[in-house]
């Protein structure tokens, strides 16, 4: 039966839900986010990598560079990145858990939003939304460019 919940912050629980997706992922993580540079969510990704989940990562790059930003981290631990390099932004904040369980909301993945700012989660395991934000990581995936570091 599908379920649905919503986290609220400041506070851990949005990053907590976040976390636990992440750490219970078997075999995929779909993240389309703006950035990131919330150093718990990023070890959560790196341990998830390290357990041979595959992981696709869509960013926008506009934040690419800035201090504290770990999208170059993830990208030289090998993990699959493609960035946004329009004048646009790539905006949204989901991550899609083993093709079975979404996250979405305002919540942004930076420290900042855990301990200051009023932001919103909702996980999903509701199909149809499931499959509507796999077609959207899709179509944003063939769209974005590949970004490479020196590794």
């Amino acid at each position: 039966m599908p379920q649905s919940y919503a986290y609220f912050s400041p506070g851990e629980s949005c990053r907590q839900a976040i976390n636990n997706h992440i750490n219970s992922a078997k075999k995929n993580l779909k993240i389309c986010v703006f950035t990131i540079s919330d150093d718990m969510i990023t070890q959560a990704i790196l341990a998830a990598h390290h357990r041979g989940v595959a992981i696709q990562l869509l960013t926008d790059n506009d934040k690419l560079l800035d201090l504290g930003s770990d999208i170059i981290e993830l990208r030289k631990a090998g993990i699959n990145v493609k960035v946004d390099n329009t004048s646009n932004h790539m905006h949204h904040k989901f991550l899609v858990t083993d093709d079975s369980s979404i996250i979405t909301g305002s919540y942004n993945w930076t420290r900042s939003a855990a301990k200051f700012n009023y932001e919103n989660i909702i996980v999903s395991t509701e199909q149809t939304l499931v499959h509507d934000f796999i077609i959207e990581f899709e179509r944003l995936w063939n769209l974005m460019s590949d970004y490479n570091v020196a590794v």
